[in-house]
């Protein structure tokens, strides 16, 4: 099992224990760092990237691959909130993917946190097995939408950003049908179904979605299918 390095970034001692409890390394995760403020995490990238390439220089067995796989990023911080440290993070061309971290009552600043790149978010009284699959989903590079609150981040989100629907001339008729499932929150097997292809078509045609689009994940095509207006509100 490939072991999923993991920076914490909350402000309570408190959630950072428990979060220390469920992602533990018997269990495939290594807690590389903790921030108590999103003002915090440069300097801790720096500290981990430098420790990584001290390793992998040393005679010891490289580490290979980023020093910090999945940054789990709290929203509500008192100096640096999670939104400004996810953008400053996904600004740079190795930033490892965010996964926010908030409560039922943070729709704007769920939609925000997609617009400064993160890959996804999950709510704080989640069950720790919907916590340990969303980091691991990110850290392979998909996205992780909380099913429970992403219709109403959704729909705020659109409240905030243009809704002038735009259809993208890249793609095709089938191409444009899937990106607007995904953006409606359908996981593969429900677009299938509801396309009627099979799903490793789904996956071909998402594949190239993303190409097409420059969007380097899910999360990334919901954003874009609410920004141009191809899923609006109501329709998630």
């Amino acid at each position: 099992m490939t072991t999923v390095r993991v920076l914490l970034v909350d402000d309570q001692e408190l959630v950072r224990s428990g979060l220390r409890r469920i992602l533990r390394r018997r269990d495939g995760f290594e807690i590389v760092g903790e921030c108590s403020d999103g003002s915090e995490v440069p300097a801790a990238m720096a500290e981990l990237a430098a420790a990584s390439d001290a390793s992998d220089a040393s005679d010891a067995e490289p580490a290979g691959g980023r020093a910090v796989d999945v940054v789990v990023m709290d929203l509500r911080m008192k100096r640096v909130g999670g939104i400004e440290a996810t953008r400053l993070l996904r600004a740079g061309p190795d930033g490892p993917p965010v996964l926010a971290l908030t409560t039922f009552d943070d729709d704007e600043l769920l939609s925000g946190v997609l617009r400064a790149g993160a890959a996804g978010f999950v709510l704080k009284d989640s069950p720790a097995e919907d916590l340990i699959r969303a980091v691991r989903a990110v850290a392979a590079g998909d996205s992780w939408l909380d099913p429970g609150v992403t219709g109403r981040v959704l729909t705020s989100y659109v409240r905030s950003g243009p809704t002038t629907a735009e259809r993208p001339a890249e793609l095709t008729a089938r191409e444009y049908e899937v990106l607007e499932a995904i953006g409606r929150g359908l996981a593969n097997s429900e677009i299938a179904t509801a396309l009627h292809i099979s799903e490793l078509t789904v996956k071909s045609h998402i594949g190239r979605v993303f190409t097409k689009l420059d969007l380097r994940d899910r999360a990334a095509a919901v954003v874009y299918a609410f920004d141009h207006g191809i899923v609006r509100p109501g329709s998630a």
